[in-house]
C-alpha cells in the first residue's frame, strides 16, 4: 500500500510545483497570415514583482514544432528560475528561419527577429535591450539562430548554435529547404547568401557572445568545424565544443544546459563588458 501511494504523493508535489511557475502557450497571429504558437516559461519570481528579465529564444529543428524544447528538456521551468530569465519556444515550421525568396507565407526571419520579439517585449516583463537577449536552436534550429543573430545584431546579443547546419550547401536535396530557396543547381547564389558561414566574415569581434557545439558523431560535425575556423580566422571569441554524442535527443538534453549557463554568463556580465 506505501507503494501505491507513493506515486500520487510524487505527482500531486510536481503539479503543486509546476503550477507555482508560469508556462503560457501564446498564439501570434503573424502577417504572414497565420497564427503561430510559441511556449513561453517564466522564472519562478515572475509573479512576484515588477522585476523585467532577460530572454532566451530556442529554436526547433526540422519536422518539430514549438513543443520541441519542453520534450527534450522538461526541466526549462527550474532552469529559467535557476537562472533568473525567460525562455521562449517559437514555432519555426520547416522555414529554415529564413525570409524565403519564393514563399511569401514563409517569412520567419522577420517573424523570429520582429514580430516575435515585438509581442514579447509588449506582453511580458521584459529588458528590452540586445543586451538581454539570446537565441539558440538545435539542428536547423541551430542555423536559424546564428542566422538571424548575425543578421539582427541590433536585437541580439548572444547566439548559440547545438548540433546546428551551419553550411546548407552539402546537403542539396534535404530537409525541404529547395522549397524555400530553389534547386540547388540552378541557385547557387541564393543558396550562398543563404548559408550561415558565409556570415562569418560581415562580423567583427564583439558583435556577438557565441557559442556553438556538435556531437562527434554527428552528420553535421564538419560544417561545424568550418564555421569554428572560419570564426578563429576571422579573430572572432567564441565557444566551441565538440563531445561524445550523435544528432539525438540524448545529446541536446545535454548540451542546453553548457548554453543556458553560457546566456546566463552573458546576461550577468558587468556593463559595457564585452563578452
Amino acid at each position: 500500500m506505501k507503494k501505491f501511494l507513493l506515486l500520487p504523493i510524487t505527482l500531486l508535489l510536481c503539479i503543486v510545483s509546476l503550477c507555482a511557475q508560469q508556462v503560457d502557450t501564446v498564439t501570434i497571429h503573424s502577417k504572414m497570415g497565420r497564427d503561430i504558437k510559441n511556449i513561453v516559461i517564466m522564472p519562478q519570481s515572475y509573479a512576484e514583482g515588477d522585476t523585467r528579465y532577460p530572454v532566451v529564444y530556442l529554436l526547433h529543428g526540422y519536422g518539430d514544432n514549438y513543443t520541441c524544447w519542453i520534450n527534450i528538456k522538461p526541466e526549462l521551468p527550474r532552469l529559467a528560475s535557476q537562472y533568473n530569465f525567460i525562455i521562449v519556444c517559437p514555432d519555426g515550421q520547416n522555414s529554415w528561419y529564413w525570409n524565403s525568396p519564393l514563399n511569401k507565407d514563409m517569412q520567419f526571419e522577420d517573424y523570429i527577429s520582429d514580430e516575435l520579439v515585438g509581442y514579447i517585449d509588449s506582453h511580458y516583463r521584459t529588458v528590452a535591450d540586445r543586451g538581454a537577449r539570446a537565441i539558440t536552436g538545435l539542428s536547423m534550429g541551430g542555423h536559424g539562430a546564428m542566422w538571424n543573430a548575425i543578421r539582427h545584431r541590433d536585437v541580439f546579443g548572444a547566439a548559440g548554435s547545438t548540433s546546428g547546419g551551419l553550411d546548407i550547401r552539402p546537403f542539396p536535396t534535404k530537409w525541404e529547404m529547395k522549397n524555400q530557396l530553389g534547386e540547388f543547381a540552378s541557385n547557387k547564389k541564393r543558396w550562398d547568401e543563404h548559408t550561415v558561414i558565409n556570415l562569418i566574415p560581415s562580423l567583427k569581434d564583439g558583435d556577438l557572445a557565441i557559442i556553438i557545439d556538435c556531437g562527434l558523431g554527428d552528420f553535421f560535425l564538419e560544417v561545424n568545424r568550418r564555421v569554428h575556423q572560419s570564426l578563429v580566422a576571422h579573430n572572432i571569441k567564441h565557444d566551441y565544443i565538440e563531445r561524445p554524442g550523435v544528432h539525438n535527443h540524448i545529446y541536446w538534453n545535454n548540451s542546453i544546459d553548457y548554453q543556458l549557463l553560457f546566456f546566463h554568463k552573458f546576461f550577468i556580465r558587468p556593463q559595457g563588458e564585452k563578452r
